[in-house]
């Protein structure tokens, strides 16, 4: 595995605008308690994708029909989709300097009812103890799904299966791919989004 940074710029994977928004009060404060209760930097890495993974529901997992975007939205509301997920993962990490992006994998939505390939969004992270980017999925666990966080051997939600079109993305972006945004943004619920689920990315023009 080869993980790629977008930009070679460590400042760019530090920034906050109005989508990964950790200047808010929110966001702050719950970087802050999960900050404290790490013994160290690593730890706090872990404890915050696993904060993101175990106590911020996947919208389709709860059947909630609100989308959400911006990392504060996301907290608030307490749920998301992968990529909002992942915008609150990386808010709750910037917030203490440690830099993290955004990597995306082309899956095929679901075998039985919905074959058709579509983007997921997780994580890159930079472990400074180890000089090393890793991915992380906080999409949220449940039966079939089993993401860990991990250093070494990778263990994300969902394996790639390249004979049926899907697709792994190893690039770390500084930003959400602008598409994906414009979709978050458009729909106005998660049943009229889930007809319209990226399958392009801005990125790959």
């Amino acid at each position: 595995m080869n993980i790629v940074l977008y930009s070679n710029k460590f400042d760019e994977y530090l920034k906050h605008d109005n989508v990964i928004d950790y200047e808010n009060e929110s966001i702050t404060e719950m970087s802050d308690i999960l900050f404290q209760k790490a013994g160290n930097e690593l730890d706090f890495i872990k404890t915050a994708y696993e904060f993101v993974r175990d106590n911020i529901s996947h919208s389709a997992d709860i059947n909630e029909d609100i989308i959400t975007c911006t990392a504060s939205e996301v907290l608030k509301a307490g749920h998301g989709i992968c990529f909002a997920k992942s915008h609150l993962l990386a808010a709750l990490l910037r917030c203490k300097s440690v830099p993290a992006g955004f990597c995306y994998q082309k899956l095929i939505l679901d075998d039985e009812t919905a074959p058709i390939l579509i983007y997921h969004g997780l994580n890159g992270v930079y472990i400074k103890d180890y000089k090393k980017w890793i991915r992380l999925d906080s999409r949220g666990n449940k039966t079939g799904v089993n993401a860990q966080f991990s250093i070494d051997t990778e263990q994300l939600a969902f394996p790639i299966r390249p004979k049926m079109g899907e697709a792994d993305g190893f690039i770390v972006y500084p930003d959400p791919d602008i598409k994906i945004l414009e979709i978050l943004r458009k729909n106005k619920t998660r049943t009229e989004l889930w007809n319209n689920l990226p399958t392009e990315l801005e990125y790959d023009k």
